[in-house]
């Protein structure tokens, strides 16, 4: 009995590991703009080189699910390569860090009731944030 009891609370945290933010996505998926800022690309935040800002309801609703897809542990060490601000009425509703430039450490990272959280930033989000950025 003891030995069923660990395995189904093991099912239960691998399970929560992969799941999707719902809280995230409600709350971004409402923003009516997203201003992306482009950092150099080594992982440190020092130098912007290039912002964008994307109003398209589409390309909002996109990247909304691409950072509330799939739940992640937050690698501390990897750094980031640029920033998302999801806007409201002109006002930030949710600030996101991205690292997208080294093959092992792939993600998006967020506070949540204080807390940092991660999502995994897919192939797809990629592409869609460099195409955003060579616009």
């Amino acid at each position: 009995m003891k030995n069923s009891s660990i395995i189904v609370v093991i099912i239960f945290s691998l399970i929560g590991c992969h799941s999707n933010n719902a809280e995230l996505q409600k709350r971004i998926s409402n923003a009516d703009s997203i201003a992306i800022n482009y950092f150099r690309g080594d992982g440190s935040m020092d130098t912007v080189i290039a912002v964008r800002i994307v109003r398209d309801k589409e390309n909002i609703n996109r990247l909304a699910s691409f950072v509330s897809a799939r739940s992640i542990q937050p690698d501390y060490k990897c750094g980031a390569d640029g920033s998302l601000h999801f806007f409201k009425i002109n006002k930030v509703i949710q600030d996101i860090d991205f690292r997208m430039g080294s093959v092992d450490c792939t993600q998006f990272t967020f506070l949540q009731h204080g807390q940092l959280k991660g999502s995994k930033l897919s192939g797809e989000a990629k592409k869609l944030l460099e195409e955003l950025k060579n616009k």
